[in-house]
């Protein structure tokens, strides 16, 4: 008998999903699909690797760390905002804001398995040269879904939009441990990943110091 397809999306992600403590919601989206459908096509990929990050004087590796400043706003709300940053100058990260509005919180979308639209996905990032490598890290991963500046702030819980969060099926086992590229509050354990997936990012551990100029932020 043939193998079955893969399931694919479930129903978007309610607001009321993402109201937890960031370190909780956050393992939570693992086994969730994002979508994104551009004039040239669908993309679709399940999270297998994200980040933590709290909100507003809680976290000193956070964006929000010091208050809702003009690139920081979105991550204070309302939840299932997509929060979109350029990244030490070279690349776009994407993340999911979380928490109650007002809070500061996002995940970081560090990694996925690309599902649906694997085509399209290879045009956007020729260099990877297996499927695992499609999405294996947060600069990727835009990449594949072709996210970019114009999705900052799009609604990803709205059936409507170009970039979209699904409900998927949860993994079977997760890890935990330090998060990457940060130099602040590094001891939390706070990136989660499926365990044993191959699509996960290799772990580089530690924030070595860089200099950053206007507009060349790290980790949220």
């Amino acid at each position: 008998m043939p193998e079955s397809a893969p399931p694919g999306p479930g129903p978007l992600v309610r607001a009321a999903d993402l109201l937890g403590p960031v370190d909780v919601v956050a393992p939570a989206l693992l086994g969730c699909w994002v979508v994104t459908d551009r004039p040239e096509g669908r993309v679709a990929l399940r999270l297998t690797e994200v980040e933590a990050y709290s909100g507003q004087g809680e976290d000193p590796a956070s964006h929000a760390h010091g208050g809702p400043t003009p690139r920081a706003e979105i991550m204070f709300g309302p939840p299932g905002r997509l929060y979109v940053y350029f990244s030490y100058g070279v690349h776009w990260c994407a993340n999911v804001v979380v928490g109650p509005e007002g809070r500061g919180s996002a995940v970081l979308m560090r990694a996925g398995e690309v599902a649906v639209g694997e085509q399209l996905a290879r045009l956007r990032r020729p260099a990877a040269r297996v499927a695992r490598d499609l999405a294996r890290g947060p600069a990727r991963l835009t990449q594949a879904l072709g996210i970019g500046p114009e999705d900052r702030g799009s609604d990803l819980l709205d059936a409507g939009s170009s970039v979209r969060l699904h409900r998927g099926d949860p993994p079977a086992a997760v890890s935990a441990g330090p998060r990457v590229g940060i130099s602040k509050a590094a001891e939390l354990p706070w990136r989660f990943w499926e365990t044993g997936a191959p699509s996960v990012s290799v772990f580089r551990a530690g924030g070595k110091p860089r200099r950053r100029g206007a507009g060349q932020d790290g980790p949220p």
